[in-house]
Parts: C-alpha cells; structure tokens; sequence
C-alpha cells in the first residue's frame, strides 16, 4: 500500500504490523500534517460483531482528551478499506529505550507518573485499556509520554486462547498480562495498574518481572510465583519506589493501589524526596470535588448532582500541575459526615470543591464553595440562578473562577482550554448522566438501566462520543 492514497491520506511507510492490524504512517493531504494510519484485518471485518465492537469502541476511545493519550483523528472507510487515523508520534517506544538497559530513577519514575496520569483520565471515563506494556508507551524527545492503542487494546486481547498462542503479538502480551486476565476472568481498572507494575518493574531493572520459556511458563509464574526484589537487581532503588512497584504487582486486585490517583501522589512524593530532594519543590495546587448535594422539593436530581462534579473533575484534570483526585476516591465521602479537615487529611489535598442543587421547574439554583482543608475557611464561593439550558454556561463559570483562585500563575493555553464549550444538546447530556449515575452504582440491574440511559443518549446526538465510551464501559 505504500505509495497509495486512502480518503485523503497519502501511505509513506509501514511502522508495525500483527495478526489483528497494520499501521502505516501517512500524511493527511489536507491538513498538511502526519498521521498514523491503522487498517484492521479481515478478520475483524468479516466477523460482525467484532466489527460493531471494533467501532464501537474506537468511539469510546475517541472520548479520551489527554496529554499523555495519542488522540484518535477519524475513523474511516474508503476504497473498501477500513481505518483509524490517529496522532503520529515521532518518537521512541519504551521497549525500545529499554532494549539497551534501564532507565535513570528520574526518567522512570517521570514516564511512570505521565503514563499513569493518561490511564488515570480513561479510568475516570470507564474505559480500561487492558493491554498496557512497553511497546504501546511511546517517548517523545521532549520526555513526552503517550500511551497508544485505547479502546482497541481491548479488541485485540478479547479471548484466552488468543493470549496463549501469541506469546508477544500485538492482540495481547503475555509478559504484562495480570493474573485475573490470565485467568479468563472480567477485569477492571486494576488490571491496567498491574501492568503499570510490570512496566516499571522492567524500566527499572531491565528485566521482567516473570520469566518462562514459554507463554504457558510465564502464566505460571504471573499466577504462582513472586517476582525478585527490585533492589536485588538495582541497589540504589529507594525502598519506596520498590514497595509501590511490588504493590502494583499484588495478585489479588484489591490489594494493589486503591486507583491511579493513589500512585500518582505515591511516585511523586518519591521523586519529592528521594530523587529530587536537591531541587527546591513547590507542592502543586491540589482539590477534590465533592458531589453536589440535591436540595430539590423532589430530590430526583442527584444523577445531575453527581454529573456537575464529574464535567468539573474532567475540566480541571486539563490544568497543568493541578493535582485533582479521582471521581471513586472523592465520591467515597458521599452522604458522609466527614469534615472538611478529615477529608483533606485522607485524601492530602488543600481545597475542597463542594456544593448544591436545586431544581424547581425549569429553573435551577447552583451553590459551590471553595473551602481550604486546612483552616476551613472559605477561599471563594458563589451562587447561580440560572435556566436548565444554561448548564454548560454554569460548568465553565465554576471551574474558571476556582482556577482563577487557585492558579493565578495560570498560562493563557490552559485557560483557553478550559473555556472549550461542550457542543452536545442538554436532553442527550441529561440522559447520559443518568446513566452516569446507574453505572456508578455497579450492579447487573444498574448496568441495565445505565446501557438503557446511553443508549437514548446516543439515539439523540449520534456524534456523542461520551455516551459511546459509556456503551463500551458497560459492557467490560
């Protein structure tokens, strides 16, 4: 195909290959500008539903908005042939700096924290990726990490049988591969931190953690056997870093980190103050938004409570060096009667986000406060009073004006970004977070009524890609 030209995307080169798909760079003859052209295989495309989860899911993953995420451009069909066209990354996949040793403490335990930040904001979408390793990790000059593959990942390493016959392929990688997951069993979000595990296990010491001949060797030993001790391998790992590594690695899921968010802080209070304790260390911003409380006559709109935090959670996770906690940890506290004080203690964060709705009609009163954990004084505080179709207005003014708060400093980009409207219609957005809602509940009943909610969502805005990605979520 090199030298040919799909829609209008002209093929230079092939740049990986495996038994579900083929990748090409290529230029995109309109924008002027390099992309990364996936084409899956007939194998897919003659099996139906592999087909409809394949774009099903490559919707869902066109959600994901990230630094540390190569972003999915299109998907598309022309002369016959079906693709993906995604970011080109011009840089160095993991694997491959790997291949001539491990890496300096600093740069690991950097990509480390910048892959878990990418992982972090899809988990917080409910999309697991679920084929986390070295070679789906690229490395830019710059130090930049993107992960790659979401959405499609979870295509490729469907079955158990495909695991076990492709020791290395690019459908599953055995050597990453967390128990449950050997086990043919539902996984979760602690699948993916175990292959972070594995991931820095092996930038730190050069060597994986679990070693056989063989693909039904190395299951064995992910199943039944402990990897070494870090610092056997490498003295000067810092203790810390060994034990939130061996953490990662727990072979029962709930004895690895609580989240993502968890071990972001853990890597980088380690960085604090065993790699970098010669530098000066400023301590970023950090917050967690409470849900909103329904004040309503009715109390029927806690759905819509629970969805204002999540939009804010999501918007400010795009601030550069603020540290936001994730939606499960914050979320613990609902209905609690926790201080602020406790809470920022739990959670090691400065401020606190909290506040209320009220439904009357059509018309909507919103109450947010900013309060510091630590004196419990109010930083800020405001109210609105506005129509149900001004919701997204409302959104952008709560989050700018804890920003302007909390980052005064802040560059002139990250508040562009943040100013970013959504576009969807309010009746698709109250039905998805409906079905945000049942889905948080977990559940088999939940599940149902949240594919139901998705599923009128999408029949309103068939471009919304955050309902997709809750279609893929459901059905993990």
């Amino acid at each position: 195909m090199i030298g040919q030209t799909v829609s209008h995307y002209k093929i230079l080169e092939k740049v990986g290959e495996g038994g579900m798909s083929v990748v090409y760079k290529a230029q995109d003859t309109m924008l002027g500008r390099f992309v990364a052209l996936k084409f899956p295989s007939e194998q897919v495309l003659a099996d139906e539903a592999k087909k409809t989860r394949f774009f099903r899911e490559a919707k869902a993953a066109a959600a994901l908005d990230h630094p540390n995420i190569c972003i999915l451009h299109e998907i598309g069909q022309a002369q016959g042939k079906t693709f993906i066209s995604m970011a080109y990354i011009d840089g160095q996949s993991l694997y491959e700096k790997i291949k001539s040793g491990p890496l300096n403490l600093d740069e690991a335990v950097d990509i480390a924290i910048q892959a878990a930040q990418g992982l972090y904001e899809a988990h917080e979408k409910g999309i697991v990726h679920r084929d986390i390793k070295t070679g789906n990790i690229m490395v830019t000059a710059k130090g930049d990490v993107k992960i790659m593959d979401f959405g499609i990942a979870k295509l490729e390493s469907s079955t158990t049988e495909t695991r076990l016959t492709s020791h290395g392929a690019i459908m599953g990688t055995v050597d990453y591969m967390s128990p449950e997951q050997a086990r043919g069993e539902p996984v979760n979000y602690r699948t993916d931190i175990w292959s972070l595990g594995v991931v820095m296990y092996e930038m730190l010491t050069g060597v994986l953690p679990f070693k056989g001949g063989t693909a039904q060797a190395v299951i064995h030993a992910i199943l039944y056997e402990e990897p070494e001790k870090l610092r056997n391998l490498r003295r000067e790992i810092p203790p810390p870093l060994e034990q939130t590594v061996l953490m990662s690695m727990q072979k029962e899921p709930a004895n690895r980190h609580e989240n993502l968010g968890v071990l972001i802080s853990r890597l980088r209070a380690i960085r604090r103050d065993y790699l970098i304790s010669s530098t000066p260390y400023k301590k970023s911003p950090s917050i967690a938004v409470l849900p909103f409380t329904d004040m309503s006559p009715e109390r029927d709109q806690e759905y819509f409570g629970d969805g204002m935090a999540e939009e804010l959670i999501n918007a400010l996770t795009h601030v550069g060096d603020l540290h936001v906690i994730a939606r499960t940890s914050a979320f613990a506290y609902k209905g609690k009667s926790v201080t602020v004080a406790e809470i920022g203690r739990d959670l090691n964060v400065e401020t606190i986000l909290e506040g209320s709705v009220r439904k009357a009609g059509n018309r909507l009163r919103i109450t947010a406060q900013l309060v510091d954990t630590t004196s419990g004084h109010h930083l800020w505080s405001q109210r609105y009073d506005r129509q149900m179709d001004d919701v997204f207005a409302i959104q952008d003014e709560i989050t700018s004006a804890i920003v302007d708060e909390l980052k005064p400093k802040l560059l002139g980009q990250e508040k562009a970004k943040l100013a970013k409207r959504q576009t969807v219609e309010l009746p698709a957005y109250q039905l998805y977070l409906k079905g945000r809602f049942f889905w948080n509940k977990r559940g088999a009943q939940n599940l149902e009524k949240a594919i139901e909610y998705f599923n009128k969502a999408v029949e309103e805005d068939l471009n919304y890609a955050a309902a997709y990605a809750g279609l893929a979520s459901s059905n993990l």
